[in-house]
């Protein structure tokens, strides 16, 4: 598309394209920011977890060098093993993470915060974070989504093996009975919350494969919070393994030093009157406490704790915006009464749904061609939507995921409707005629020419310039009047775009001094009923 002359349609150019970039970043921002939001609650989860993990151990350690507890001592290297297979499958995780990063950003082979990562209100981000391409092709087109699905289905088993292979061996020398080792075992194995849903995506018709629904044309920011979502998951079955163990070893009596509370939210993201739930419970918790001596508080109010130690936890979300969760958790110790407490915070944004319809090359609709139009709704799948349009003589058909193609026949307002997920939404657009072509010889459109030049051409031609679409129009017919030196006008009328017998006679007689009218010019362009006046033309031979 060459730049426009007028200024009138160069502004009205420059400010489709701000609209156009402007609606974009509205969309991505909120969404963005949640899926960094959460990405970054999963991080500090993981890390707090480690911290209180490591005081486990080192109690549980402590407790084995007493000679009273010799027996309990291949609980030790048990420990050790699982300990590792997380942290392989955490290092296994964010070296892929890096591998992502780095091919969204600048591809160089390294991750670096210059190269690959950007500032976004305020805090680095990944500059390829709205990439969808090479999350579709690493994780999916070249199996590195099924390493990882491999990978985790590989550790969450070696993690059952070592807890199972350590009753199986020494349960009866720890004082457990032959139907109390194989519940455990089995207990373990089905309360892990590590592991692959290898079912829900066979019920999805156009997915191939776990890697496929899971991060085909996934953005990078999106992908990032998965992964940490799955270190989280493992660290969680670490803990798990690690409080039986250490129960079997009367693990009672390492002292409790801190605690705090993690969320599970069924999203970081809500739209504005969907309730926002959260599971919350509180880290490093043991199967040997009693839910009566929790106390887990959000925003002052005591939840109700059920097994497992977890509260379930709801609430309204009326008014847009980040929203802050403040925290608290208390443990009773049932040996010694003492209470311990924790606290921390989460935030969660609440959104509104909103519908994005934008003209692909114009903020109009033109007859006679096709317009392209995207079709986005906020917190909406594209497959819930459904798109009509009403006025302007005109249809909408799908071309795509969220892709229209729209065909109108009368000038005026039409609507484009949305509905679907809970929204109804309608946006209007106007309907035009293409834009008037301009008459040329050439590329003249008047002024002097050679006597050559003139001669050579076969007739008019109608151009549509700065006009996005491929449209033609053609040239109906023109009347062409000659005025030599000093002589009467010569007129003749002409059907068509290229010159008749007689025009081109006129034509042949050019001579330096003549000069030449197009007038009456008529050009007919796609979706026109009639030929429409255009400009004349006024050439004199030089």
């Amino acid at each position: 598309m060459s730049i426009p002359k007028e200024p009138r349609q160069l502004m009205i150019n420059l400010m489709y394209l701000v609209l156009t970039a402007l609606l974009a970043l509205n969309v991505s921002a909120e969404v963005m920011n949640a899926f960094f939001t959460l990405d970054d609650g999963n991080k500090a989860s993981i890390a707090t977890v480690e911290s209180q993990l490591d005081q486990t151990v080192n109690g549980i350690k402590d407790l084995l060098s007493d000679e009273s507890k010799a027996k309990y001592r291949p609980i030790e290297p048990a420990i050790d093993q699982v300990r590792q297979e997380v942290k392989s499958f955490n290092s296994y995780v964010n070296e892929l993470r890096d591998k992502l990063i780095d091919a969204a950003g600048n591809n160089d082979g390294s991750v670096t915060k210059e190269g690959d990562y950007t500032v976004s209100y305020g805090k680095e981000v990944p500059k390829g974070k709205k990439n969808k391409d090479v999350t579709t092709r690493m994780l999916v087109q070249e199996g590195l989504g099924e390493e990882l699905k491999a990978k985790i289905l590989e550790t969450r088993q070696a993690m059952v093996d070592t807890y199972s292979k350590l009753l199986t061996d020494h349960g009866e020398t720890f004082g457990l009975k032959e139907t109390e080792i194989k519940n455990r075992i089995q207990n373990i194995g089905n309360n892990m919350p590590f592991g692959i849903d290898d079912e829900t995506w066979k019920n999805s018709k156009d997915k191939n494969s776990w890697s496929d629904f899971k991060f085909r044309q996934m953005p990078l920011a999106a992908v990032l919070p998965l992964m940490s979502q799955m270190q989280s998951d493992a660290k969680s079955s670490e803990a798990a393994l690690l409080n039986s163990m250490a129960e079997l070893a009367g693990g009672r009596v390492v002292e409790f030093d801190a605690f705090f509370p993690v969320v599970q939210a069924e999203k970081a993201y809500v739209i504005r009157g969907e309730p926002f739930k959260a599971e919350i419970s509180v880290g490093t918790y043991s199967t040997q406490i009693n839910p009566d001596d929790i106390g887990i508080y959000v925003n002052g109010s005591k939840l109700s704790v059920g097994e497992g130690g977890k509260a379930e936890f709801s609430t309204s979300t009326s008014s847009l915006g980040t929203k802050t969760l403040n925290m608290k958790v208390e443990v009773r110790n049932p040996l010694t009464g003492e209470v311990s407490e924790g606290d921390g915070t989460y935030s969660y944004e609440v959104g509104e749904r909103s519908v994005t319809v934008s003209a692909d090359k114009m903020n109009v609709f033109y007859i006679g061609v096709d317009n392209p139009v995207s079709v986005s709704a906020a917190g909406i799948s594209s497959n819930e939507l459904k798109v009509s349009m009403t006025g302007g003589g005109g249809s909408i058909k799908k071309a795509g995921s969220a892709n229209y193609i729209v065909n109108v026949t009368q000038p005026g307002d039409c609507r484009i409707n949305v509905s679907g997920g809970g929204l109804r939404d309608s946006k209007p657009f106007r309907v035009k005629r293409i834009p008037d072509p301009v008459a040329r010889l050439s590329k003249q459109s008047g002024g002097a020419m050679g006597t050559g030049t003139f001669k050579a051409q076969g007739g008019v031609g109608a151009f549509l310039d700065n006009f996005d679409f491929d449209a033609t129009c053609k040239i109906q017919g023109f009347t062409l009047v000659y005025v030599a030196a000093r002589q009467d006008p010569v007129e003749v009328v002409n059907a068509g775009p290229r010159y008749n017998a007689q025009a081109k006679r006129l034509v042949n007689k050019a001579k330096p001094g003549d000069i030449y009218y197009y007038d009456d010019v008529k050009a007919r362009c796609p979706g026109d009923k009639v030929g429409r006046p255009i400009n004349s033309m006024v050439f004199k031979i030089k």
